[in-house]
């Protein structure tokens, strides 16, 4: 009988517990695309994935040009057995070095979105955070990373977050 008492007194001690928690959530994407500061990045990336862009059309171009002048002169039978192996060792050497500069180009671009959004992306979590903190909420969910699937009588500190970071 007293282990029984026990029990429901520690799940009375439980559900106090767990009915004082406070629970909040937020859409993390709908914040970030109200940040005036991200339209500024997403120029500077846009500025810097175009540089990077012409210069891999300036080597298609390129080599546009020599397969055209090689096709050109085999078509001629200007070339003997060894030019012809040469040019198409040439043109094999561009076409590896375009496709190199492609995948270089993707991890340049995804360092630069790296090193812009990153302090952007700090803010809004540090502000989230601090909320969190000083409000006494025991967790705080995302709702566009699909970290909710259900959450009852949750608060959406939005507002505050957007108020803070000086955004409406």
């Amino acid at each position: 009988m007293k282990t029984l008492s026990t029990i429901i007194f520690l799940a009375f001690l439980t559900i106090g517990n767990i009915q004082g928690q406070k629970y909040g959530h937020v859409n993390s994407n709908d914040i970030i695309m109200a940040i005036p500061e991200v339209k500024a990045a997403d120029t500077e990336i846009e500025d810097y994935s175009n540089k990077l862009i012409l210069k891999g059309q300036d080597m298609v171009k390129k080599y546009e040009t020599a397969y055209q002048g090689y096709a050109a002169q085999a078509n001629r039978g200007e070339l003997n057995q060894i030019q012809m192996q040469q040019g198409e060792a040439d043109l094999t050497t561009q076409k590896a070095a375009i496709e190199e500069y492609e995948i270089e180009v993707q991890n340049l671009i995804g360092k630069k979105k790296q090193e812009v959004y990153q302090p952007i992306l700090d803010k809004v979590q540090q502000v989230i955070v601090n909320i969190g903190k000083e409000m006494g909420y025991t967790m705080i969910f995302d709702s566009f990373s699909m970290g909710m699937v259900f959450a009852q009588e949750s608060e959406d500190i939005m507002p505050l977050v957007k108020e803070r970071l000086g955004i409406q």
